[in-house]
């Protein structure tokens, strides 16, 4: 995948994952199925069924056989079309979104658009269910195609290398910045305007770069890295709950009950002995 800093830079990222289904059907295209150089605002995954065709994703031209599965990525060209006197697609198809912060998650990472599909009958499975929930309008089914189109795409990114996109490079460099300094300050007072000049940014604008990226506000995502290490201290070493609270930034072992507790609803004692 990419090296370990982007990985844990990415992993903090996915906290915020939003992803929406827009669109999700089983079509046989068209004889006069075609589009050129339009740039739409969200993804689209196809699954080949059946038939040929022609696609174009930014520079890349595709025309994949049954059984591939094709990415088109938000806010890149692209172009399709059938192919002349040749059976057209039967095809299972979504059109969504995968949301981190304010950029899609196809703006932060580089993939394969096309991969062959080991398991066809798995992944029509899948697409049939997201489909099926797609159609249904109760809320329950908005929480179950959420999670289907969730498995699809993690399968898709688990069988391709991922790369961190060129024109994210920058921001990327920031946010690692970012939770080294935290990650490297965690046991002492941690402030806003601290961070904020760490970081080379005014306080106010740091405030709103941090929620636009994080998804929080800077304080509740140092409360959650100290309870994650917390957690991980205390599931993994003998260190005394004192010691811990000191390497969380408590210099009370009281203060430290209380914010375990109110953020894993288990104190750090009951935590340790269901988890160690």
């Amino acid at each position: 995948m990419t090296n370990k800093r982007e990985h844990s830079a990415l992993t903090d990222l996915l906290h915020t994952l939003q992803i929406d289904v827009l669109e999700a059907r089983k079509t046989k295209v068209a004889p006069e199925w075609m589009d050129f150089d339009y740039t739409p605002e969200y993804n689209k995954l196809y699954f080949i069924l059946e038939g040929e065709g022609w696609l174009k994703a930014g520079s890349d031209e595709m025309s994949p056989a049954p059984g591939e599965l094709c990415l088109l990525p938000a806010h890149m060209q692209q172009s399709y079309s059938t192919v002349k006197n040749r059976p057209t697609f039967l095809k299972y198809w979504c059109h969504f979104s995968a949301s981190i912060g304010p950029y899609d998650l196809f703006q932060w990472i580089g993939v394969p658009l096309s991969i062959p599909v080991e398991d066809r009958e798995e992944m029509a499975a899948l697409f049939k269910l997201l489909v099926s929930l797609h159609l249904n309008d109760s809320v329950i089914a908005r929480l179950r195609e959420k999670s289907v189109m969730l498995e699809i795409i993690a399968r898709y990114l688990e069988h391709v290398p991922i790369t961190i996109l060129q024109h994210r490079s920058e921001d990327l460099k920031r946010i690692q910045f970012i939770q080294g300094y935290i990650d490297s300050h965690m046991e002492g007072n941690l402030k806003v305007e601290e961070m904020a000049k760490a970081s080379h940014l005014h306080p106010n604008y740091f405030i709103a770069y941090f929620k636009k990226h994080f998804g929080v506000s800077p304080l509740k995502y140092v409360s959650r890295k100290r309870a994650d290490k917390a957690k991980i201290l205390l599931a993994t070493t003998t260190l005394s709950i004192k010691d811990i609270a000191d390497q969380t930034g408590f210099k009370e072992t009281n203060h430290f009950a209380k914010f375990f507790r109110k953020e894993t609803g288990q104190s750090p004692t009951e935590y340790r002995s269901f988890n160690s």
